[in-house]
């Protein structure tokens, strides 16, 4: 049955692409061969009088959440697009089309099991704004407190579920058909984004993240977090403050308050390396729809985030190996970095340090000393890219949300400051967390996590010392022979 449906999903896809003029796109896709049939077996009506960058919007949007978010991640590689497909994806942010606000009012009251009116001072039908898979209220609460009232698209689930079939079978053609399959692990990637996008379907999840976030931020003068209000938390209901700032988009806005641009763009860095390695817990969903500026202080202007429906989180073991990877690199210590890699099991034993040192340097080198106008992430990536199959680096799938937020915290930099030096605002950072590692901060701190244990087995010294001294005494009058 959920074959059949999976089929189905696959040709309702290959429709759209052939209504919007994009499927010629398919049927170049090697890996896709097996089912090149099904592609030919529908009718040809295309459309193609639209631009471009407006078909391929449109067709993400018809093609739902998950190939919206996909749109949403690439929005922002101007490097990579061009101006006319970056501009309309850039859309696919805030100008998804909402459900009917008295639908969003029948969920609302299901929810809560009352009438609405008995549960907010105010709530706005008129969707405040849409996304792919929740949609934005505006409400007052009972105590007169500015909220928004996030709540999922009906039906979001069932249709996600459906995209999640489609994406396993094309990883498990990859895997099976195309020469890099194997080594490059679809049906794990596909696993790991799997966990991630039904963890966003919880909002209950969501307000979770809001606030741990909030947390690792207290008092911060770089970022600020809003307050979730739990008593009107539901799996499919988020409420939480209103934040009231320029959208990071915004560039013209952003002049006119005399915010500081630059000290914005460094902050930028700071805390995307401060969430990744201080508090390992990371926002992964930093696209520009998410981002605001508080400019109280022009001079000290401050980030506002929202949605961390996708967060991220790395183990002890890849967070220390990532940081000494980054630390080499700011080093341009590459013999550092291929002996971590071989070191790590991610190339085969055998390879020789100095041939991988080498194809790392040649990629590496020329961009340092560059602003980042200068730099591509996308091209550094594809020429990592190509060192990896020469070398038989393994993809680590843990590792894809930390890369698509690193790509989101570059395109915002290009757009804020492109003067600004990433390696120069990074390095201060990544030292200061490796002295809280292994210098003598984390010496003394280890040692006060286990004081309890190390008093234990302090005060049971004198007694285990006894008892060894009363054994070695008896051993060695055993060992004695007769008449000694």
């Amino acid at each position: 049955m959920r074959r059949r449906q999976t089929i189905r999903r696959i040709l309702g896809i290959q429709r759209v692409l052939v209504k919007y003029g994009l499927d010629d796109v398919i049927k170049e896709t090697h890996l896709l061969r097996p089912l090149r049939f099904l592609f030919y077996a529908l009718p040809r009506r295309r459309d193609t009088s639209a631009p471009l960058g407006e078909r391929v919007r449109l067709a993400l949007e018809e093609l739902g959440p998950i190939f919206v978010k996909f749109g949403q991640a690439i929005s922002t590689r101007r490097d990579l697009l061009p101006p006319e497909i970056a501009d309309e994806l850039a859309k696919l942010q805030d100008e998804v089309p909402p459900f009917p606000g008295e639908q969003a009012v029948e969920i609302l009251e299901a929810a809560y099991g009352k009438p609405l009116d008995q549960v907010f001072r105010r709530f706005d039908v008129e969707p405040f704004a849409a996304a792919s898979i929740a949609q934005v209220h505006t409400a007052q609460l009972p105590d007169g407190k500015e909220v928004i009232v996030k709540l999922l698209r009906p039906g979001v689930q069932e249709q996600i579920e459906q995209d999640l079939d489609v994406l396993r079978m094309v990883a498990g053609l990859a895997e099976r058909y195309w020469e890099h399959g194997e080594r490059l692990k679809p049906l794990e990637v596909v696993a790991e984004y799997e966990q991630t996008i039904i963890d966003e379907l919880d909002l209950m999840r969501e307000a979770a993240n809001t606030a741990q976030l909030k947390r690792n931020f207290a008092g911060s003068d770089m970022l600020y977090v809003p307050d979730v209000y739990w008593d009107y938390c539901r799996p499919e209901v988020l409420v939480q403050e209103r934040i009231y700032g320029i959208p990071i988009s915004d560039m013209e806005a952003l002049r006119k308050s005399g915010a500081n641009i630059q000290v914005l763009a460094e902050n930028g860095v700071e805390i995307f390396f401060t969430q990744v390695f201080r508090h390992n817990f990371f926002h992964a969903d930093m696209h520009p729809g998410n981002i605001f500026v508080m400019v109280e202080d022009p001079d000290k202007p401050k980030y506002a985030a929202v949605d961390f429906g996708i967060v991220g989180t790395l183990s002890p073991e890849d967070q220390k190996y990532l940081a000494h990877n980054f630390l080499a690199f700011f080093d341009r210590d590459y013999y550092r970095i291929a002996k971590l890699h071989i070191d790590s099991g991610w190339v085969p034993e055998g390879t020789r340090v100095d041939q991988l040192e080498s194809a790392v340097r040649t990629v590496c080198e020329p961009i340092f000393n560059k602003p980042l106008s200068e730099i591509s992430f996308a091209q550094l990536l594809m020429r990592l890219f190509r060192v990896a199959q020469r070398f038989d680096v393994e993809v680590q799938p843990q590792m894809i949300l930390l890369h698509k937020t690193l790509f989101n915290i570059e395109g915002l930099g290009r757009e804020l400051y492109p003067q600004l030096d990433l390696w120069k605002t990074a390095h201060p950072v990544m030292k200061r967390w490796m002295n809280e590692q292994v210098g003598p901060r984390a010496i003394v701190a280890d040692l006060r996590e286990n004081l309890p244990q190390l008093r234990a087995i302090l005060k049971d010294m004198p007694a285990v010392l006894h008892n060894l001294a009363a054994f070695l005494e008896k051993a060695a009058k055993d060992d004695r022979k007769p008449g000694e």
